[in-house]
């Protein structure tokens, strides 16, 4: 095994071109971290706020980008228990998944659900261990409840959509085009709308008989803050995760205290290793048997080479990738 490992670096922050591919060090476990060889790494909306110089990483995480990974454990450091060298693995990580070989904390390293390849696993932990986290440990998502889920074609969406569905939860998105409906539709959400050609707050007062929405889970903030209020039910909450419309909202006090709303919001990237332990082993737990009973999958939508991370970004940020989008790094 080599000391060196190709890796994309940034040349400052700006536009996707800021990214290059470059040879530097190989990391090493440390205390309780595996070495992961890198199969693919996911790429991921915080990945390009990063790259603008909007998100930098937790003190003493590496500056290379990427937070999920797939690939083969090359070496396990001291007090590691769980896994040995061999073994096929995806992982959570704070940074440095753009990159040959990535270290992971233990408890963040799950191991491949069974009948999943690689690419497909690369696509799991950031945005399961988001939606978990934020729909069922903030949002307290429960069987037979409502929930309204923004940007429903995102990776965060189509996640959401699949696992609120899975657990017998009535889901509700929205869209920026008509031709996201059909995609939220077919991964289980009961009712799509494309936002900017329809009243979403009304059509979905009509749906639930007025009683409004149980648990939002919302990404976009700015605007649509006040609609959410007014379509949370009674009791409702409010679970924010970004801020893609405006980080400025309005909120009227009166409807808040009249709905007995939790708005509430989190972040996961800088959460201490034992707290993303504990998403983990819910994760392998609940979540694992309906992967591999065939109920939920990741939606990967395109593949690219580790040196084409430029192009992967831009069809991120222009909107094309339904899904997911993974860097191919063997």
């Amino acid at each position: 095994m080599t000391d060196r490992m190709e890796h994309i670096t940034l040349d400052g922050y700006g536009e996707a071109e800021v990214m290059r591919l470059v040879t530097g060090p190989r990391p090493v476990a440390g205390p309780g971290e595996v070495l992961i060889e890198v199969a693919f790494a996911g790429v991921n909306r915080p990945d390009i706020v990063q790259r603008q110089g909007s998100y930098p990483p937790p003190p003493g995480v590496t500056e290379v980008l990427g937070l999920e990974v797939s690939g083969r454990i090359a070496a396990v450091g001291p007090d590691v228990a769980r896994f040995h060298a061999g073994e096929e693995v995806c992982a959570l990580v704070a940074g440095g998944g753009y990159a040959g070989y990535v270290v992971a904390p233990e408890p963040q390293v799950l191991p491949l659900p069974k009948g999943f390849d690689l690419a497909t696993a690369a696509a799991i932990p950031e945005t399961f261990f988001t939606v978990w986290t934020n729909l069922y440990d903030s949002g307290k998502l429960a069987p037979g409840e409502t929930v309204l889920i923004h940007a429903g074609s995102s990776g965060i969406g189509t996640t959401a959509i699949q696992l609120a569905s899975a657990l017998d939860a009535r889901v509700f998105t929205t869209v920026s085009a008509d031709d996201r409906i059909a995609p939220c539709l077919e991964l289980g959400a009961d009712i799509a709308v494309n936002y900017r050609t329809e009243d979403y707050v009304a059509r979905l007062t009509e749906a639930t008989g007025g009683a409004g929405v149980d648990v939002i889970l919302d990404m976009r903030a700015g605007e649509f803050f006040p609609k959410n209020m007014q379509l949370l039910a009674t009791g409702g909450r409010m679970v924010h995760i970004a801020s893609l419309a405006g980080r400025e909202v309005t909120l009227d006090i009166g409807l808040m205290m009249r709905k007995r709303a939790i708005i509430t919001g989190t972040t996961l990237r800088a959460r201490p290793v034992a707290e993303k332990g504990r998403i983990a082993a819910a994760l392998e737990a609940v979540v694992w048997p309906l992967f591999e009973a065939g109920r939920i999958r990741p939606r990967v939508d395109r593949i690219y080479r580790l040196e084409d991370a430029v192009s992967a970004h831009r069809a991120l940020e222009s909107g094309e990738i339904v899904g997911k989008a993974v860097l191919a790094v063997r």
